[in-house]
């Protein structure tokens, strides 16, 4: 029987997606699609002590899952194994520990030490996480999942070009565009990010 504990990613990654839209009601005035799900957590935020607290707990769960990804993956490829658990250690402590610790402010402005912690551990944790659907692809090329491979393949692709436009989406030339709707572009990203590393867990045999 499958370990139950092999089913707290996909629900820590679903949760992820879904806590943003149960806190946002009790912050006046935020936005799903024009802000980054971070800025819950700011002192503004009536209930940012709930999401800071989700992040830490959130990136807990992914150390813990990391080790389980290593498990599965490393009986097929070494490599792609060692490089995924870093991947899923870089975005547990670095997008979801230091992120839930240093909060960020209600804008992307890094003026203090919290706030330039959190915000260059997002871009870094972001960037790593991009590729976590590509090296999964890889994985299940190589014990010949074909359709598999393929999904995380497009999973791969989608969240590299949301990836890459939630990235331009607060630049000066893009204001009043359909770009600068940054909190869609991040939770899209993040959706195909998560997707692969949810059905390498769920699809474990």
């Amino acid at each position: 029987m499958k370990n139950s504990i092999s089913l707290f990613l996909p629900l820590a990654l679903l949760l992820d997606l879904t806590i943003p839209f149960f806190l946002a009601p009790f912050y006046k005035g935020y936005s799903h699609s024009m802000q980054v799900m971070s800025v819950l957590g700011n002192n503004k935020s009536p209930l940012h002590f709930i999401y800071n607290l989700w992040l830490v707990l959130c990136g807990i769960i992914l150390l813990m899952s990391g080790f389980k990804v290593y498990e599965i993956v490393s009986q097929k490829s070494k490599n792609i194994a060692v490089i995924l658990f870093i991947v899923i250690l870089i975005y547990a402590i670095g997008g979801c520990i230091l992120s839930g610790i240093f909060s960020v402010g209600e804008t992307k402005s890094l003026n203090t030490i919290p706030e330039k912690i959190h915000g260059y551990g997002a871009v870094l944790r972001f960037i790593c996480l991009t590729f976590a659907p590509l090296l999964i692809s890889l994985y299940w090329f190589r014990i010949e999942e074909i359709p598999l491979a393929l999904f995380s393949m497009i999973c791969f692709l989608l969240a590299f070009i949301f990836f890459t436009i939630f990235v331009m989406a607060d630049k000066p030339n893009y204001k009043d565009t359909i770009i600068a709707f940054e909190g869609l572009w991040q939770r899209l990203s993040l959706l195909f990010m998560y997707l692969p590393l949810g059905c390498l867990i769920l699809l474990e045999k």
